[in-house]
């Protein structure tokens, strides 16, 4: 038999091809790209100091910490700080940052690389004493070669320079420091960039989801390479799905591209109420031996937005319903454990909301994943401010920008191009620069086009200033824009569109106000919302207040008496609460214990999403009314009598929801309660627990004044404590805390593997409270 020389050329090819898929099956789950945490062990000075880069530099007395660190939040509250009003009045300053690290002969030939998630600010880095870079954004990833600097036979010596001594550098507080997470990356010469797969899913239907897969290769050997690059998706139930691969060929010293195309049947999609995340891993096979990979998330959903009718994901028409949110995490600072963000969105959610404005930078890589696990839509932002400097933050990022704002917006958006949670993007939030001129719409032009070439799947917009001074609705500016953005204005906002039908619209930063909400919820073109703001923060504060205290929740994350109203407004299930204005007639209070004994009438106000409301006050009715179908409250005018002021909420009739407060007598002792039983030896993990001062009854007395000590035991540690008072001055890290409204907090984080922490609440005069928490080893 004649056999064609082709057959055999064929059969060689198949069995290269069976061998290469054989090997990269066997790397499945053991990734080749090592990715290692270096947060433990670092060395911290407070201050400059001369050659703390070298080698050789004595750093013996310098406090021993882990990373993520921000020193500004263990200082003291100073009036005159130069922080100032933006700051909240925390220490501003240079520290620096020196780590030894051993690396294993087996890392030469690779590249070793160092990745900071974010440094504040004005951060220099070396490496055995050599610079590999500096960079004032802190709220972007910083990413360094080290490969021609390091050693194999004796330590190197990681060294930062974190500077935000020039200030006022924000109009919100910022942190400093190394604060998020810091990892060692070793990979070989032809690997795939830093984030450079980036998947999307265009076409979605009930039975099958094209997955496009783009993948990034980068070839710094001496000689051009034949590569095979696979990619695997794997289900959120983690059940291997599909794979395909590609040839593709690198020339020495340049990246290439391939395009990949994977079809995903029965796709679980995600959504608010169905999140579910797919992993993808890719693969670079070079001469059958597998030399990278990378492991992604993504999740397949669809999302748009509709001039007549707002914003649609996955088919269903939704508002946006947004809470704008800055990045400190209250007592805990910037360095900010995941769980503290779990435990607000959980909170957020609560209320109804199921969207968040990262205002006005970029947040943390762990949001990210928050977000999408979470299943909660995502605005992402860039800027405060471009060249023009504002009030309060003179010497901001405006002194930066015409260096790094196309560095830093490539870093924004390589980043978070593959969360499902971003629908959007927000090149700025107000600002000053004048967009009617040529400079200022040269930049707006240039970070669209940097943007849309990372990420050309998702829509643009920016939270527009004084939008009619600059005429940016007549001028042809609104038109860059995929959906026109503008805070607060919204009757303004939503009078663009007369004349103009094909025009889209987003409320990007909201009053709370009901007339806000008003406008959209009854204009179906309007989008959605942003709240200013989901929580409590420090800084923009006029002394002696020290945070913003307009929020749907307190810094601690205590329901304010707006997120009661909020989620009358924004939740179906039936909810009734009770405020009070206070005794002083300024603001609400949520409770039925006045201040002192000479309150006579109190204004007592209703929020509920039921038909009919109630209130009864010791049992006796003071009047039904109807809920308003303006969303408006229910009021009623109360004399005032001590006991039980209880509301009831009714639908056709029926009783539905209910709420009750009673008057407090004299404190009488501590109640401690934890959210948390159990806890794991993880630096993301933290329990709040709070001490409340009650009367013998059980009821919390909001008028005290105790200070509280706490003690701890066991395995565990008092990483924080708080009040939520605007105007405290006390110190965060400390283990003693006034209360305020009755209450305090610590915020505990374990400090070992197994056992049982035992924290105890005292306070002079009070009964004292103890609880425990189990530690529990992690997965």
């Amino acid at each position: 038999m004649n056999i064609p020389s082709q057959f055999y050329k064929d059969i060689r090819m198949l069995c290269c091809l069976i061998v290469l898929v054989i090997s990269v099956v066997t790397v499945q789950g053991q990734q080749v790209r090592k990715i290692i945490n270096i947060d433990k062990d670092w060395k911290f000075k407070l201050g400059d100091v001369a050659d703390g880069q070298k080698v050789a530099f004595d750093d013996k007395n310098w406090r021993k910490l882990d990373v993520p660190h921000d020193w500004s939040i263990e200082g003291k509250y100073d009036s005159l700080s130069p922080t100032l009003r933006g700051g909240g009045y925390l220490p501003a300053g240079i520290g620096w940052y020196r780590k030894s690290l051993a690396l294993p002969k087996s890392y030469q030939g690779k590249r070793i690389v160092i990745n900071f998630d974010g440094i504040m600010a004005n951060s220099d880095v070396y490496i055995n004493g050599h610079m590999l870079g500096h960079h004032p954004f802190g709220y972007v990833p910083l990413l360094y070669d080290m490969t021609d600097y390091v050693n194999f036979d004796q330590p190197n010596i990681i060294a930062v320079r974190a500077d935000n001594s020039v200030q006022p550098a924000s109009r919100w507080y910022t942190g400093a420091g190394i604060y998020r997470h810091v990892k060692l990356e070793v990979y070989d010469p032809v690997h795939l960039d830093e984030w450079g797969v980036f998947i999307t899913t265009p076409e979605i239907s009930k039975e099958k989801a094209k997955v496009n897969i783009q993948a990034s290769v980068t070839n710094e050997s001496k000689k051009n390479e034949q590569l095979m690059v696979q990619t695997t998706i794997t289900s959120p139930t983690g059940k291997q799905l599909k794979s395909t691969q590609t040839a593709l060929t690198v020339e020495a010293g340049k990246s290439a591209k391939c395009e990949q195309v994977i079809k995903v049947p029965d796709p679980e999609i995600w959504d608010l109420a169905t999140p579910n995340v797919y992993k993808s891993s890719t693969v670079v096979t070079l001469n059958g031996k597998v030399v990278d990979d990378q492991q992604n998330t993504f999740g397949i959903r669809e999302a748009h937005f509709e001039a007549e009718t707002g914003f649609w994901l996955n088919g269903k028409n939704i508002k946006i319903l947004g809470a704008c949110v800055h990045p400190d995490g209250g007592a805990v600072g910037m360095a900010v454990p995941m769980s503290v963000w779990e435990r607000r969105i959980q909170r957020l959610k609560q209320v109804g909301c199921n969207a968040l404005r990262g205002a006005h930078c970029p947040m943390q890589k762990e949001f990210y994943e928050l977000c999408d696990k979470m299943g909660v839509l995502m605005m992402d932002e860039s800027f405060d401010t471009w060249t023009a400097a504002k009030p309060h933050g003179e010497k901001a990022y405006n002194l930066y920008f015409n260096d790094w704002y196309l560095i830093d917006a490539t870093e924004q958006v390589i980043r978070a191009r593959n969360h499902p949670c971003v629908v959007i993007y927000s090149l700025g939030n107000e600002i000053r620069d004048d967009l009617n001129s040529e400079k200022g719409r040269a930049h707006f032009m240039e970070l669209k086009r940097i943007t849309e070439e990372i990420d050309p799947t998702r829509p643009i917009t920016m939270a527009l200033f004084n939008p009619r001074g600059m005429k940016l609705f007549e001028n042809g500016f609104s038109e860059l824009l995929d959906v026109i953005g503008q805070n607060y204005g919204e009757t303004g906002l939503l009078a663009v569109r007369t004349g103009r039908p094909e025009r889209k619209i987003i409320g990007t930063e909201n009053t709370p106000a009901r007339s806000a909400w008003l406008v959209m919820r009854n204009n179906p073109s309007y989008s959605g919302e942003f709240i200013w703001t989901g929580f409590e923060y420090l800084g923009e504060a006029d002394w002696p207040k020290i945070s913003w205290d307009v929020a749907l929740f307190d810094r601690n994350g205590d329901w304010k008496p707006i997120a009661w109203e909020r989620q009358s407004w924004w939740k179906t299930a039936p909810m009734v609460h009770i405020v009070r204005t206070e005794d002083n007639g300024k603001g609400y209070t949520d409770d039925w214990t006045p201040a002192s004994d000479t309150l006579k009438r109190s204004s007592v106000t209703v929020f509920s999403n039921c038909e009919e409301v109630e209130l009864y006050l010791n049992g006796v009715s003071l009047g039904k009314q109807p809920v308003p179908a303006d969303d408006g409250p229910n009021k009623w005018l109360v004399n005032y009598a001590p006991g039980r002021l209880r509301v009831v909420g009714r639908n056709g009739g029926k009783d539905v929801a209910d709420q009750l407060q009673i008057t407090a007598q004299e404190p009488a002792k501590l109640f401690l309660t934890t959210e948390k039983k159990e806890i794991v030896n993880d630096p993301e993990q933290v329990v709040y627990v709070t001490a409340t001062v009650v009367d013998k009854n059980g009821i919390r007395n909001p008028n005290s004044k105790h200070k509280v000590k706490f003690t701890i035991s066991g395995p565990g540690e008092i990483e924080s404590v708080d009040n939520s008072n605007p105007i405290s001055h006390e110190m965060y890290k400390a283990d003693e805390r006034t209360v305020y409204k009755g209450k305090a907090i610590a915020i505990i984080k374990a400090t070992a593997g197994s056992g049982t922490i035992k924290l105890t609440a005292s306070a002079p005069g009070l009964e004292s409270s103890s609880v425990e928490i189990k530690v529990k080893k992690g997965e």
